[in-house]
């Protein structure tokens, strides 16, 4: 379990505002967060990651205090058990795959690790090659299996897949969710993208210049609760167009695209790009729309 007590004034576009966050994480679960850019989701990650200090704070992880400025005790990035993953990857571009997994090991560490990350995230076959000659999504996976080498508590992705397109994103999904299960992480992901959410958040904390709002599972947050169905699934509207006396929506769920039926309330509301919940009721396809 992390507890988090903390406070730490921010600049945005917005103005001034304070980071007030007081909370728990519980262990082994994927958190998300989610909120409008300048909430303080990158923040809360950096002091989490002791990159950054809050003027005031308590954090303890599993038992261990990592921060209490009463005590002016604060624990170096180093000695907290964190792998971090940022957007942009930070590679060092001098050295192979391997070399980069081999340069976050502990000094005298079993280098058999490494070779198990290669194996579980597919980078058997790109060992020995430079980032520059990697894909976005190559390189993706290094910077996670990095992140992995030392084993630790808690693993930090910050928009890790923003970059990335949607098929790849798709892929990188996968391979968080299995090494998320695999090594038992307590795993904090910030995303903008409700269908991610859907496919990977136990729960999600919903932040709001700078304090959680809400907090509950995706169903509870983003779902229509006057539905109950059998099937439902997150997707993004591409086009809506008028058949008739009825219209049709397009939708991408995944990498497959669908077209639903609405009548004119259905889309009254509805526009290209919204986040749609496309579900079955009686056999019949409802659509509609999601977020906060």
């Amino acid at each position: 379990m992390i507890a988090l007590n903390i406070q730490k004034s921010l600049q945005s576009a917005q103005g001034c505002l304070t980071l007030d966050i007081d909370c728990q994480i519980e262990a082994r679960a994927l958190t998300t967060l989610y909120g409008v850019s300048g909430a303080g989701k990158t923040t809360l990650l950096r002091i989490l990651a002791g990159l950054l200090n809050p003027e005031k704070g308590l954090i303890t992880v599993s038992g261990e205090t990592w921060l209490d400025t009463n005590k002016k005790l604060c624990l170096p990035p180093q000695q907290r058990s964190i792998g971090f993953v940022f957007q942009d990857y930070a590679l060092f571009p001098n050295m192979t795959v391997r070399g980069n997994l081999e340069y976050a090991l502990e000094k005298g560490s079993d280098k058999q690790v490494v070779d198990e990350l290669t194996e579980v995230m597919e980078l058997e076959q790109l060992q020995n090659r430079y980032p520059a000659t990697l894909s976005g999504g190559q390189k993706q996976r290094v910077a996670l299996a990095r992140a992995l080498v030392r084993k630790p508590r808690l693993l930090l992705l910050d928009e890790p897949l923003a970059a990335l397109d949607h098929e790849m994103r798709l892929k990188l999904q996968d391979h968080i969710l299995k090494v998320h299960k695999a090594y038992g992480l307590t795993t904090i992901l910030v995303s903008h993208d409700i269908a991610e959410i859907y496919k990977m958040a136990d729960r999600i904390l919903v932040l709001e210049e700078g304090r959680i709002m809400r907090q509950g599972s995706a169903a509870a947050l983003f779902g229509n609760h006057g539905l109950s169905s059998k099937f439902q699934a997150a997707g993004e509207v591409l086009s809506i167009e008028k058949e008739d006396i009825v219209y049709l929506v397009t939708v991408l769920i995944s990498n497959a695209i669908i077209k639903v039926i609405a009548t004119d309330a259905d889309v009254q509301t509805l526009r290209a790009g919204d986040k749609v919940m496309v579900s079955s009721k009686a056999f019949n396809p409802i659509i509609s729309r999601i977020g906060l």
